[in-house]
């Protein structure tokens, strides 16, 4: 491998692009782009610039191709991460690593077995006020954790002609708007609370039960909505709201960790504050480098006022994943470890949504 990485990213849709933009701002070479066709790949490849298209997996086991970005449908990333993997690549594989957990556990098993790094972009993670947040609760600053809440909203499928390949169990799996955002919301205050959740009882709910996909009525067979109740390893309680229909909600993920010293607030949509609330004063921490633990701070790439938000966590994390290839791997590196966690968390809600009862997470 060269002190340059050769990067292929297969799928060419919106995320695809923005990890071949990560994946350059790393230092990498883009070398090959798959696509869903061999003419969507090539016209891919023309616009990102990359060397040349990818039109089968078993073309991503060219020597100049040092780690490979999955950026697919869901149910397709089993092809793609195992073709990779085989072929002694590293990995990056879009979340939900697998829509079923014993698909995910295998996936970690066999990059495990190939000694390859393989990692997932959990990447609220790299916000720097959330690895404050994680600093204090930590450190015992913030006290014991008896209560997690707060809600991941979007409202990007508000409207019945909303059409979207996660829509569809057949590309996206069983379950959307948790497998898809809530996944993020629950890695997130489990990263920051040290916390897991070891019990759940969950509902999903569908807001339309038809939409029309290319003006064709179409029956839904996955969640609009998820609200969870929740216990944790370590006594505390919570609670959930994730939605994909919540009209003027584009992206705000916003989570609440009370504990006995201050209570902490973050909202992904206003990234560079944080609130800590206390019985004798409440201030919003904001993001400066001067203020900032040495875990936050490392993640500190702007001066302060200039606002950090979801591009630069994309960044951030790519980086870290190819830090690690070189032998350097930074703390909170989200894997396939955290993939699997994910992917058990979605058939407990699963589970429980069916079933209508609380159900045990695996450890």
């Amino acid at each position: 491998m060269s002190d340059q990485l050769g990067t292929a990213i297969v799928g060419a849709g919106f995320i695809g692009t923005v990890h071949a933009r990560a994946a350059r701002r790393a230092g990498a070479r883009l070398v090959a782009v798959g696509a869903s066709t061999p003419e969507r790949a090539a016209e891919a490849a023309a616009t990102l610039g990359a060397v040349r298209a990818l039109e089968t997996p078993d073309q991503l086991d060219a020597d100049d191709i040092d780690i490979v970005h999955v950026c697919t449908p869901t149910m397709t990333h089993e092809t793609y991460v195992r073709a990779a993997i085989e072929a002694g690549k590293h990995v990056i594989c879009e979340k939900p690593l697998a829509a079923e957990a014993r698909v995910a556990e295998v996936l970690f098993a066999i990059a495990g077995s190939a000694g390859v790094v393989s990692t997932v972009p959990f990447v609220y993670r790299f916000h720097p006020l959330v690895r404050e947040a994680r600093h204090r609760v930590s450190s015992g600053t913030a006290g014991d954790v008896h209560l997690i809440h707060g809600s991941y909203l979007q409202d990007w499928l508000s409207r019945p002609d909303d059409w979207s390949w996660r829509v569809d169990p057949a590309s996206g799996g069983a379950s959307r708007a948790f497998a898809d955002i809530g996944s993020h919301w629950f890695d997130l205050v489990e990263f920051v609370s040290g916390h897991r959740v070891v019990r759940l009882a969950a509902q999903f709910g569908v807001a339309f039960k038809q939409r029309f996909a290319a003006e064709t009525r179409t029956d839904v067979h996955t969640e609009d909505t998820a609200t969870v109740l929740f216990e944790t390893n370590r006594g505390a309680h919570g609670t959930a709201v994730i939605s994909q229909v919540a009209n003027g909600r584009k992206n705000r993920l916003w989570f609440e960790i009370d504990a006995t010293n201050e209570t902490l607030v973050f909202d992904q949509e206003k990234p560079d504050q944080l609130w800590l609330g206390r019985r004798e004063s409440s201030i919003d921490f904001v993001r400066d480098p001067a203020a900032l633990s040495p875990a936050a701070a490392r993640l500190n790439i702007l001066p302060a006022g200039h606002a950090q938000g979801w591009g630069d966590c994309f960044d951030l994390f790519v980086a870290d994943t190819y830090q690690t290839i070189a032998g350097d791997r930074p703390d909170g590196l989200p894997t396939f470890a955290d993939g699997v966690r994910a992917a058990r968390l979605v058939d407990a809600t699963i589970e429980s949504a069916a079933k209508r009862q609380w159900v045990e997470v695996p450890s």
